[in-house]
């Protein structure tokens, strides 16, 4: 599914995975952790097994990347987007992938949509190249189904209000709104693979929007798509 990154090479039926590849999107503030925990008991309570992780920070090195993307000091835009894409590069080939292909459901707090949205549009590095780098670095691995939890930046960042902000959550509305267009263009552009979600809801209501339909999922039996 979607485009075929430029270096990406060719996937053969006996690489591709055999498990479930989902991935939470949208703004900072939108409820992807809380919305992660919740599908992750869902699936255990059906036997299946729940691989729950997060992008920076799924990995050991993925710690180390996430503190710095996200609470040392600045950086370049090309840099923060190399950071990124290094930490899912990493996160992909040692923990996503083994566990999708031995039929486990991964679900992450954020994959390469969120990097298109941030980098290739609000900081304005392009989105076609910020996707074909993440492309490059993960062998093409697409999620089955991206959930975008979408909100209104200003009711996200009231939220989050209380919290000590990261050097992202800091920055400014016009910024954010830019994030959030992006997010829906994406799924706008390829909706047989997406699932927007009002997040302005209870947790609840919005859980069984996405079990609806990762249930759908589950029953034809889809694997982790590649680009």
């Amino acid at each position: 599914m979607g485009a075929r990154g430029g270096n990406v090479g060719p996937v053969t039926q006996s690489s591709r995975p055999r498990g479930l590849f989902i991935a939470l999107e949208g703004g900072d503030g939108t409820g992807k952790s809380t919305q992660r925990a919740l599908l992750g008991e869902w699936l255990e309570a059906r036997g299946l097994e729940a691989v729950l992780t997060r992008e920076p920070g799924g990995t050991e090195l993925g710690l180390l990347l996430r503190e710095a993307l996200l609470h040392g000091g600045d950086v370049d835009p090309r840099t923060e987007a190399l950071l990124f894409a290094t930490d899912r590069s990493h996160h992909v080939a040692s923990l996503v992938r083994p566990a999708i292909e031995r039929g486990a459901v991964v679900v992450t707090d954020r994959y390469l949509d969120s990097s298109v949205a941030y980098q290739g549009s609000a900081r304005s590095l392009g989105r076609d190249e910020v996707r074909e780098l993440s492309l490059w670095g993960t062998y093409g691995l697409l999620p089955d189904l991206t959930v975008v939890l979408d909100l209104d930046p200003v009711v996200a960042a009231e939220r989050r209000a209380g919290e000590a902000p990261d050097r992202l959550e800091r920055e400014s509305l016009r910024f954010h709104s830019d994030v959030r267009e992006a997010f829906l263009e994406l799924a706008g552009a390829e909706p047989a693979r997406y699932l927007v979600v009002d997040a302005d809801q209870e947790p609840g209501a919005v859980h069984g929007l996405i079990t609806e339909r990762v249930a759908q999922l589950l029953e034809g039996g889809n694997a982790g798509a590649d680009a």
